[in-house]
């Protein structure tokens, strides 16, 4: 069964060497049912709105078994949260998820994806690497990504509910058919 084991809104706002001077990167899980709406998780905060956030872009995915695969690699745990991700799952290939498909999460909340991650810098300063443009390019080479979705059907989730996905046609392209790996 999938299902989502976190919802996570930003904890604290932190400087950052980018143009935008903030980041929002670090979430962590809120506990209790949360509210989703149009623009995202309640209490979330998209410091760059420009790449991040809108309706296209209101919910960031992460799927469990991707984050393991990092913490083995990283050599140190990776929460839910630590990808900036709004939503950690379990049992959903995230990064193989199609454009238009649709995630109904517990009894009312329905998400479609709509388009991957692309890793940027402040990703890469968030993770601490000593190379910031090594790492963009080991997390793009991994095809880990995480999907980003828009919010069809607003309500509340909760860690536990069940995720439910209602399959897009099938020729529709996977988030990594439609990823362009940064320069």
């Amino acid at each position: 069964m999938s299902h989502l084991l976190a919802v996570c809104a930003v904890r604290e706002l932190h400087p950052d060497a980018g143009s935008v001077g903030v980041t929002a990167i670090d979430k962590a899980p809120v506990d209790g049912p949360v509210r989703v709406g149009r623009y995202g998780v309640y209490a979330d905060v998209q410091a760059d709105r420009k790449h991040h956030g809108g309706l296209d872009q209101a919910v960031y995915a992460y799927a469990d078994e991707d984050a393991a695969f990092w913490a083995a690699e990283l050599g140190r745990g990776v929460p839910a949260g630590w990808f900036g991700e709004n939503l950690r799952v379990a049992g959903v290939d995230v990064s193989n998820a199609r454009i238009g498909e649709i995630w109904r999460i517990g009894s009312s909340v329905e998400l479609q994806v709509t388009l991957p991650r692309t890793p940027c810098q402040t990703f890469a300063r968030w993770v601490g690497g000593d190379d910031e443009h090594g790492w963009v390019k080991r997390f793009s080479r991994e095809r880990r990504l995480g999907a980003y979705l828009r919010v069809l059907r607003t309500g509340r989730v909760e860690a536990g509910d069940e995720i439910v996905v209602i399959p897009a046609d099938a020729g529709a392209p996977t988030i990594l058919d439609v990823f362009v790996a940064p320069a």
